[in-house]
């Protein structure tokens, strides 16, 4: 894979070992959308339009999971719960890290 700079929150886990939880460092959706992410926006590149940072929590989240409505734009509705479990299933959440890449800490270069 070439070389690509991608900017995340400096509050940002680490990647985490292949195959571990994600513990939502944002690094594979901060590279290129998901098929889900590719599907909904037509986007084949670059950072995905779902990746949302949560302060309270202090990881990356997807936002077809954790706020279905701000994508669907459907307020309190069944469809955004059915939206968000489909979501966890399309995206394997929770079934562990395959981010196949190599991450560089920034070295102060601009």
């Amino acid at each position: 894979m070439p070389r690509r700079i991608i900017h995340l929150h400096p509050q940002a886990p680490a990647l985490p070992a292949a195959g571990a939880a994600c513990n939502g460092c944002g690094v594979c959706c901060a590279l290129e959308p998901c098929p889900l992410g590719i599907l909904v926006t037509r986007a084949r590149s670059g950072r995905c339009a779902a990746l949302q940072w949560d302060d309270a929590q202090q990881r990356y989240q997807c936002a077809w999971i954790a706020s279905p409505a701000r994508v669907t734009r459907l307020e309190g509705t069944w469809l955004n719960r059915g939206v968000a479990a489909l979501a966890t299933r399309w995206i394997a959440a929770g079934q562990g890290c395959d981010a196949a890449v190599q991450v560089e800490p920034d070295q102060g270069h601009g």
